[in-house]
Order: C-alpha cells, then sequence, then structure tokens
C-alpha cells in the first residue's frame, strides 16, 4: 500500500531534482523582479525625468511596500488556509475564506487610498521627497495611488491561484501584468511624452490586467465556487487566516522600514555632501532593483528545493539533507561571486541602462555599487539558510535567519555610521551588516547538521496493518490521564481485534519512507506550530500527516479495529461502521493518575497534563477545523471515573450493537 507519491524526492539524484523544481521557481521570482527593474530604467532614461524621476519612484516604493505587505498576509493566509483544507479533503469553507479575504482586503485597500490622499506629502517627505522630486513623486504616487484597490486584489487572487493547484496559471497572470506594463512604459514615456504620469499609468494598467486574469481563473477553479453568503464576515475564519498569514506581514513591513531609514539617512547625510539629497535615494533605488534581481535567483533556487529537503528530513535521509544543502550553496555562491566581480569591475554599464544624468551621479552610483552590494553572496547565504531552516521544520531559527541582517544590524549601522563616515555610511552598513549576519546564521547551520547527524537508516518495520473481519471500528480520543489508550487496548482484547496506537508511527515510517521519530514529533508538538509548518506545502510535517492519514484509511479498509490518537474519528468519518469515541475524567484524577503511572509530583503532573491536552486540542483543530472534545462531533463520550473495567464493558457492548 503505498501512501506517498513522493518518495522519489527521496531516490533521484539530488542535481537532477534541482533542475527540475528550481529553474520554475527562479524564472517565475526573476519576472517579479522584472517588473519594478524595467519602469527604473525607462524613467531614468527620459530626458524630462531623469535620475529626479527614478529617486520619485524610489520614494512611492515603501508606501506601494506597506499595501503589498497587507495583501501578501492576506494571501499568504488564504493559500495556507487552502493548503490545509485540501489536506483534509475538506474544501467545503474555502469559498468562504477566499471572501473573507477578499473583503478585508478590500476594506483596508479603500482606508488606505482615503489616508494616503489626506497625508500624501506628509508620506512622501517622511520616505525621502525633496523640493525637487516632490512634484513627480506627487504625480506617480496619485496615480499608483487611485488603483491600489485592484493592486492588492491582484496579489490576493494570485496567491489562491497558485493554492488552487495552478502554479502555470498563476505564473501567466504575473507574466501578463508585466509585458503589459513594459510595453506601455516605452508606449506612454517616449511615445506619448506622458512623462512620469505615464510610467503610473503603464504600471496600473499592467496591473488591473493581472487581475483581470485572477478573476477569469475564478469561473474555471474545480475546488471553490463563489457566491454572495462567501463574502459574509467570519471572524474567527479571518482570524486563522490571519495567523497564518502574519509572518509574511511582518517580512515585508520589515522592507518598509529598511527603505524608510535609509532614506531618511540618505537624505539628511546626502543634502550635506556634495551630491545632495536626490541623487543617494535615487541611486540606491535603482541599485535595490538590481540586488532584488539578485537576490530572487538565489532565493528560487532555494525556495525550489523546499520539497526535496523537506521530505528528507521527514524521511531521516540526512546525508541527502546534506548534499542538497551543499550543492545549492554551492550554486548560489558561484552566482554571487560572479554578480559581485560584475557590479565592482564593471558597474558602469549596469549604472547606464537605468540613465546617467551627470558626473556627481555616475560617481555616487559607483560608489553605491560596489560599497552596497559588496556582501550580495554573503546577503544570499543568509537568505537561503532562512528559507532552509523554514524548509526543514525549523521556524524559530528561519526568522532569526531572516532577521539577524536586516533588522538587527542594517538599521542600527544605518543610523550609527553616517556620524562618522556621512552619507557613505549609510551605504557601508550593507556589507558590515552581511558579515555580521553570515557570521551567526552559518554558526546556526553548522550546529544543526552537527545535530542532524548523519544517520540515513530507517531502521526495521515488523509492524504491519493486519487484515481482519468486517466489523465495526473504533476511534478513541482521549484527555491525558484519562486512561483512554489502556481502556482502548483492553476494548480491542475483548472484541479480538487489532489494536493501533504507538504501531501507527511504525506503519507510516514504512510505508511513507518518513523516519518514526519525526513522525512522532509530528504527532505530539504543539499544533499550532505544526501549522506553522503547514504554511509550506512542501514542509515534511505536510508529508508525515498526509502519509498518516492514507495509512488509517487503509488499516480501516483491512476489517475490524481499535484505533487510539491521530485524530482517527475525524480522518475516518466517511467511513461506515466507525464508533467515535471521547474519554475524559475529572481532572484531579487524571492528576492522580499521572502521579502513579509516572511517578511524577503533583506539580508535574498538572503542568504535563495541560501541556498534552493543549497539544492535542491544537493538533485535532489543525487536522479537521473542529473543536477536540466537543460532544457533537463523538458517538459516545464516556467518563472514565466509572472505572477502567465499566468504561471497557461500556464500549464493547455499544461496539456489538452496532
Amino acid at each position: 500500500m503505498a501512501t506517498s507519491d513522493n518518495t522519489y524526492l527521496g531516490e533521484v539524484k539530488i542535481s537532477k531534482l534541482l533542475l527540475k523544481f528550481a529553474v520554475p521557481c527562479v524564472l517565475s521570482l526573476l519576472i517579479s523582479a522584472l517588473y519594478n527593474v524595467v519602469d527604473q530604467i525607462f524613467i531614468g532614461n527620459s530626458p524630462e525625468l531623469g535620475y529626479y524621476g527614478n529617486a520619485a519612484t524610489s520614494v512611492v516604493f515603501p508606501l506601494t511596500v506597506i499595501a503589498m505587505a497587507v495583501s501578501f498576509a492576506l494571501s499568504d493566509g488564504t493559500a495556507a488556509f487552502m493548503s490545509i483544507s485540501q489536506g483534509r479533503k475538506d474544501t467545503k469553507n474555502l469559498h468562504h475564506a477566499i471572501g473573507n479575504a477578499l473583503l478585508v482586503n478590500f476594506i483596508i485597500s479603500i482606508t488606505f487610498v482615503i489616508l494616503g490622499f489626506a497625508f500624501m506629502d506628509n508620506l512622501l517627505y517622511l520616505f525621502g521627497a525633496s523640493g525637487a522630486t516632490i512634484s513627480l513623486a506627487r504625480d506617480y504616487f496619485s496615480i499608483i495611488l487611485l488603483f491600489v484597490p485592484a493592486f492588492m486584489a491582484g496579489n490576493v487572487l494570485n496567491s489562491i491561484i497558485r493554492a488552487d493547484g495552478a502554479p502555470a496559471f498563476a505564473m501567466a497572470q504575473t507574466l501578463v501584468g508585466a509585458i503589459t506594463n513594459i510595453v506601455l512604459d516605452a508606449v506612454f514615456i517616449y511615445g506619448f511624452n506622458w512623462g512620469i504620469k505615464g510610467a503610473a499609468l503603464a504600471t496600473i494598467i499592467g496591473q488591473i490586467l493581472t487581475l483581470a486574469v485572477g478573476l477569469f481563473y475564478f469561473t474555471r477553479s474545480q475546488t471553490f465556487k463563489m457566491h454572495f453568503s462567501s463574502f459574509k464576515l467570519q471572524p474567527q475564519l479571518l482570524l486563522n487566516i490571519i495567523k497564518l498569514g502574519i509572518s509574511t506581514f511582518i517580512t515585508q513591513i520589515a522592507v518598509v522600514v529598511i527603505t524608510l531609514v535609509s532614506n531618511i539617512m540618505l537624505a539628511k547625510y546626502g543634502a550635506a555632501s556634495p551630491y545632495g539629497a536626490d541623487i543617494p535615494i535615487a541611486t540606491m533605488g535603482i541599485c535595490t532593483k538590481v540586488y532584488s534581481i539578485i537576490l530572487n535567483i538565489a532565493i528560487g533556487i532555494i525556495v525550489g528545493v523546499q520539497p526535496i529537503l523537506g521530505y528528507n528530513i521527514g524521511a531521516g535521509k540526512n546525508q541527502r539533507v546534506r548534499e542538497t544543502f551543499r550543492l545549492s550553496l554551492t550554486v548560489i555562491t558561484i552566482l554571487g561571486v560572479m554578480m559581485t566581480a560584475l557590479v565592482e569591475l564593471f558597474p558602469d554599464p549596469i549604472i547606464s541602462l537605468f540613465g546617467v544624468d551627470s558626473t556627481l551621479y555616475l560617481e555616487f552610483a559607483r560608489l553605491t555599487f560596489r560599497i552596497f552590494l559588496l556582501g550580495i553572496t554573503l546577503t544570499c547565504i543568509i537568505k537561503i539558510i532562512s528559507i532552509f531552516f523554514q524548509a526543514v521544520g525549523e521556524p524559530i531559527k528561519s526568522a532569526i535567519a531572516s532577521l539577524i541582517r536586516d533588522l538587527l544590524c542594517f538599521i542600527p549601522l544605518a543610523l550609527i555610521l553616517p556620524n562618522f563616515m556621512g552619507v557613505k555610511g549609510v551605504l557601508w552598513a550593507a556589507p558590515i551588516a552581511d558579515l555580521i549576519g553570515v557570521v551567526v546564521v552559518v554558526f546556526m547551520v553548522s550546529h544543526f547538521f552537527h545535530r542532524l547527524g548523519n544517520n540515513s537508516e530507517l531502521g526495521s518495520h515488523p509492524v504491519m496493518a493486519q487484515q481482519t473481519h468486517p466489523g465495526i471500528i473504533i476511534a478513541i480520543s482521549r484527555e491525558h490521564g484519562s486512561q483512554g489508550k489502556k481502556i482502548g487496548e483492553l476494548v480491542a482484547r475483548q472484541l479480538g481485534v487489532p489494536y493501533y496506537y504507538k504501531e501507527l508511527t511504525t506503519i507510516v515510517a514504512k510505508e511513507s519512507g518518513l523516519e518514526k521519530s519525526y513522525i512522532d514529533k509530528v504527532n505530539s508538538n504543539d499544533g499550532e506550530e505544526i501549522t506553522k509548518e503547514l504554511y509550506l506545502t512542501t514542509s515534511p510535517a505536510k508529508y508525515a500527516i498526509e502519509a498518516q492519514d492514507q495509512v488509517l484509511k487503509t488499516i480501516a479498509k483491512q476489517g475490524a479495529c481499535v484505533i487510539v490518537g491521530r485524530a482517527a474519528d475525524y480522518v475516518l468519518r466517511d467511513y461506515p461502521h466507525v464508533l467515535r469515541i471521547f474519554i475524559h475524567a475529572p481532572f484531579n484524577q487524571r492528576v492522580q493518575n499521572i502521579m502513579d503511572m509516572y511517578d511524577d509530583d503533583k506539580e508535574t503532573a498538572q503542568r504535563n497534563i495541560k501541556r498534552s491536552d493543549k497539544n492535542r486540542a491544537d493538533y485535532y483543530s489543525m487536522i479537521s477545523g473542529q473543536k477536540w472534545g466537543n460532544p457533537a462531533n463523538y458517538d459516545l463520550c464516556i467518563n472514565s471515573a466509572i472505572g477502567k473495567d465499566n468504561a471497557v464493558k461500556t464500549i464493547v457492548a455499544l461496539a456489538k450493537t452496532q
């Protein structure tokens, strides 16, 4: 009985898998990066705009990132919810999740438009506009701002389409907008001489088309159908979506904070230098666009190999995890070194793509590229290690690796160094932050691999699903300390049917290729932590849970049995002859049971019961979307305070009547 079609991830040559998964991901991210770069090229080469135009769009960029942060948080949260729901084979509420996300996204976008127009000049000056660029920034932002609702809705739809199993369509949706933007930039800026307003119009038309293509997909989705009722607010559902997407919001807002600090310091210390306030902001704007292209290639590679890493870490094939990481790191390091050599030795051709208005501009642009991008290889390494930790189920390490360079190092350095080095201090903040950040993350990943070891043996799997006679399947959920495990074992013995508890771990390991210890971790961990891992559809936790569900269904097909835990009552909800039982007991009695069983003191027993019950409730909610212990979900809720033997008799008697 094969339970997983992902086993090839643990068998095929790593280099072949890398090409298969990474190339499409790199191409998709490059399209997104080029979307913004092309604007800068056309604007910078316009005689009427030049570097003032680039400075103006650089000022507006972080404001659009705020809108992106909200839309990406809602879209990624919805996509994660969709992934989890599809894993449960429970898609009836998908349209409600999508409708709630779109409705809240629309409300926030309208609020953003109103506040943006009300405080436009204040915001633009805050992000670095000067007397020379405020008019251009205002012209550009007013058009972009007016169509923010379309931009944000397009972002939400893109992630939903990808989560619905149509990544090619999602990429085509982005590509349509990008190509439209490129073509219309040339027509509006050069053909019609509409200047920066033309650039803004090209951008928003591309965004409108992206939205239109996304809306068209809604007519062909097989997973969900939208209705008017889809848009009725459901606070709890919305809260779940926000929880799943909050990390994306934080990541995007970090970009805003970094850009804000950089622009303020560049404007302040640039004004006191021969370059003025506008040249530093303009050159930093084009430098970060080039930076984003290089970074997106690196991120595309490591995001592409996430399925390989996720499966093999769950399967305990640690040598393949090492090999995948080592190969990815080698490719990305070579890329980074080549790009560093290019910007250090030949910055002028790159700069000239965006237009060169003066000797001073070219001089500072060279400094910006050569200093700010000096550590680009280290930046790439930091980013891939952060995403690596995400892929192998280490979300806390991933967050630390992600924030260490940008928030904990770069921002303080960008605020301190200009006091000693002038405007160049902002530039030097980047490579110094890269150096500090890479030391920290390399230490973290070295410690991870040291702890991981080299074991790649899965061990023997003597336990198999047992063929039995047709009859009742008893699925038992229980509070910790209620003796539910022992009661289940005794029920199975009296009925003469197989009993599955720890045996499930061994069977899942055998049939899926996943490591027994990892499956145990998934079943014992806090449900919220596992839900965060399921944010990535390539997470090893997702593989483990899918494999476990398949094993439960296979066991159910073998005939009568008793299954304890694993949310079996929900997983087998569509199977006939399933008796769903929840065993509970008064808290004090459970404490005494735990003290007797494990020789714990009273305080330790109480603490363990609370932790275990919370983990079981979280896990059940994550698997089913329902409340653990809710009597409506079970055929029988039994208080084991009546005595273990009486509980067994009650369950056996009920089973025999079915």
